[in-house]
């Protein structure tokens, strides 16, 4: 199955599962999606993630997500570049989401990082998602 916006298809099926409240929600995997992951993981944002293979081809992603008395960790998640869009930054010039408590997280030369990686690396790029 092809997508023309895989980042915007990952958003919005967790916006979608935590909506419903499951604890696990399923996607396609793919290097870029599991950057992300790992950076929301990294900030506390989502509990988990594990990769499966379905067949030689295809493999697919189970996102376990976090919730703090009954309530989702984020309550926004939006996607900032679109495909028609791309958004670039300098890291001196990235402004904070919600005075700091939320995150961007960029898709930098030195990989997938949020904003607070990408600060203390000094580095720029493109802004793929904003999650509070």
């Amino acid at each position: 199955m092809s997508f023309s916006d895989p980042i915007g298809d990952l958003i919005t099926r967790i916006r979608n599962a935590q909506m419903l409240g499951r604890k696990t929600v399923k996607t396609p995997s793919s290097k870029l999606r599991i950057a992300i992951l790992e950076a929301l993981e990294r900030e506390g944002y989502i509990k988990g993630h594990e990769t499966k293979e379905i067949s030689p081809s295809m493999r697919e992603t189970e996102i376990e997500l976090k919730y703090i008395e009954g309530a989702p960790v984020i309550s926004e998640i939006s996607r900032v570049s679109k495909p028609g869009r791309r958004v670039y930054e300098q890291i001196g010039k990235l402004a904070k989401v919600r005075n700091g408590l939320g995150i961007s997280i960029l898709s930098t030369s030195r990989g997938v990082l949020s904003d607070y990686e990408a600060r203390q690396q000094n580095v720029g790029g493109e802004i793929l998602i904003k999650v509070f």
